[in-house]
């Protein structure tokens, strides 16, 4: 049994910061119509998009996984 049983996995944190900045920010979002937001815009091709958020995931998984200083 693991001792840190309790405690979430980084891939999962990163996960979670992927949703919050991809829906902040409307990356991987459908375009068309104005959004409160940062004013990212998205490509049209989902293609474009799951690239998008492909490599959001990999710097989230960087800063979460990353060394503290």
């Amino acid at each position: 049994m693991e001792a840190n049983i309790g405690s979430r996995r980084t891939e999962d944190i990163a996960l979670d910061l992927l949703k919050f900045i991809a829906g902040t920010t409307h990356v991987g979002a459908k375009a068309g119509g104005s959004a409160v937001g940062f004013g990212v815009t998205s490509t049209g091709k989902p293609e474009d998009q799951v690239t998008q958020l492909l490599e959001l995931y990999g710097r989230c998984r960087q800063a979460v996984e990353g060394p503290v200083k």
